[in-house]
């Protein structure tokens, strides 16, 4: 039987977009943009974080915001309440945004004279996690009500994330969720990941996770 020809397409695509990703971050690494990539599963509670993140930082940092989504502006016009700079990334189906999107995304927002810009990824725990997307630092929320078992579940995405927000402590009664478990498991895919336990409703945990962010914008645009 004839062997058949086999394309390892898909690697192909990571290795172009990974070189692409890299380009992106040292032009914003040359620009003084710091790129924070937020993911996270729908309903995890990114656009109420993302409020409370602005308002701790708005009068320490110039904040531009990429909101990205399949279709709607809901989150966009949620964010402009906090006066921070935000455009609405529409996806055009796609579950996930790379590099040139992100780029794209950057060109739309208009970069100058923002320190901190962010891209509230799509709300996925697969697809957003197999693409870089230039940014700086890779973050995500993990919610109370979706199981202290998710970093055995989704490997690779608690693997390439620098931070975890563990949001909704105010809900812990009422859950069978183990903190210390949680923070095992994390800590099984990502020994250097932090874990910022926080409520995004109460914006107990915000400070931390606030004075975290701006510190990495800091050490980012000195170095």
């Amino acid at each position: 039987m004839k062997q058949v020809r086999i394309l390892e397409i898909k690697q192909s695509v990571y290795a172009d977009n990974d070189r692409q990703a890299e380009l992106l971050r040292q032009e914003l690494r040359e620009k003084g943009v710091f790129l924070l990539n937020l993911m996270s599963s729908p309903g995890s509670g990114k656009t109420t974080t993302l409020m409370k993140t602005i308002e701790a930082l708005k009068d320490k940092l110039q904040i531009g915001v990429m909101e990205a989504d399949i279709d709607s502006d809901v989150d966009a016009r949620t964010i402009s309440e906090s006066g921070a700079k935000v455009i609405q990334l529409h996806t055009g189906g796609m579950c996930h945004l790379d590099a040139e999107m992100t780029r794209q995304g950057l060109d739309g927002l208009q970069t100058e004279g923002i320190e901190l810009a962010i891209l509230e990824n799509v709300g996925n725990l697969v697809c957003p996690a197999e693409f870089d997307t230039g940014a700086s630092k890779n973050a995500m929320i993990l919610s109370v009500p979706e199981g202290d078992d998710k970093p055995l579940k989704y490997p690779l995405m608690f693997s390439i994330c620098d931070v975890v927000l563990i949001n909704k402590i105010d809900v812990l009664p009422y859950f069978d969720f183990d903190m210390e478990k949680c923070r095992e498991y994390i800590h099984m895919r990502n020994p250097r990941a932090k874990i910022i336990p926080v409520c995004a409703r109460t914006g107990e945990g915000i400070q931390e996770w606030a004075d975290w962010l701006e510190e990495e914008v800091r050490k980012w645009r000195e170095a």
